[in-house]
């Protein structure tokens, strides 16, 4: 399953039915598990640990030091990458720093298109779209099912809120609460992410209460506070509204307005 013009360092660990096109370079501690294909002209370095049925397209470059300039060469630092991801041309990932907790971490069924990078320290969950070009910088966080539009950057320490969406080009330097919809350079708010949310299953009555939520924080002109007391009357009924309490609460950099 190995093309006999890669390069697998003896100190790799593959699972017998890996696929590993040519000219493709595996370094040493790198871990792949079952299931997973990786195209040609690949370089993947370790430490780095790659779970089951992904499939990674050629020129793509994975657990490289991080872009960091405290970066010392410490060895003990990760890439983790779950399971069933599809990561495409010319995407790039570093490891994590020392100083950032030492992994970068992507979850499970991302779907991350031609040349995204995402740098040292990133938290990747599950059920992501990176559509082309859009680019983390380090220490970022970025929850379940969120959609960043092509060539969106996000800056150092922010958060996406899980089910939230950037469209393309979008510059973000503050948290983005979830369900929510930004987009532009700075990016701004404008709205909830209504039909994201139709697609996956939430019901009308949900997608009412978020909007009226949405209202309490970006409509009313309160502040942070007003709003989180506003939309504690709703925390009950709607989890959902739970969540985005939890967020704006724990939110350090601010929120995107």
């Amino acid at each position: 399953m190995i093309d006999a013009h890669a390069l697998v360092d003896p100190k790799a660990e593959l699972d017998s039915d890996v696929q590993v096109g040519p000219y493709s370079i595996i370094g040493a501690h790198v871990k792949i598990a079952s299931g997973t294909w990786i195209g040609p002209h690949v370089v993947i370095k370790g430490p780095t640990q790659i779970g089951h049925d992904n499939k990674i397209y050629q020129f793509a470059s994975l657990g490289e030091v991080p872009q960091d300039k405290k970066y010392k060469g410490e060895l003990d630092t990760h890439l983790k990458i779950g399971d069933r991801n599809e990561i495409r041309e010319y995407c790039t990932m570093n490891r994590g720093t020392i100083q950032g907790g030492g992994v970068t971490c992507i979850g499970d069924d991302n779907w991350i298109m031609a040349y995204c990078h995402i740098a040292h320290d990133c938290q990747v969950g599950n059920q992501t779209i990176f559509s082309n070009g859009a680019s983390l910088a380090g220490h970022v966080r970025i929850e379940d099912y969120v959609i960043l539009g092509g060539f969106t950057g996000v800056h150092q320490f922010c958060v996406m809120g899980m089910h939230s969406f950037a469209g393309a080009s979008s510059l973000i330097f503050k948290d983005v609460p979830p369900f929510v919809t930004v987009w532009g350079n700075r990016a701004e708010a404008y709205g909830i992410n209504k039909e994201g949310l139709k697609r996956r299953g939430f019901s009308s009555d949900t997608i009412m209460a978020l909007h009226k939520a949405y209202k309490i924080i970006y409509k009313k002109k309160l502040t942070i506070e007003q709003a989180i007391e506003e939309l504690n009357k709703m925390t009950e009924q709607y989890s959902e509204v739970r969540q985005l309490v939890t967020f704006l609460k724990e939110s350090t950099r601010g929120i995107v307005r």
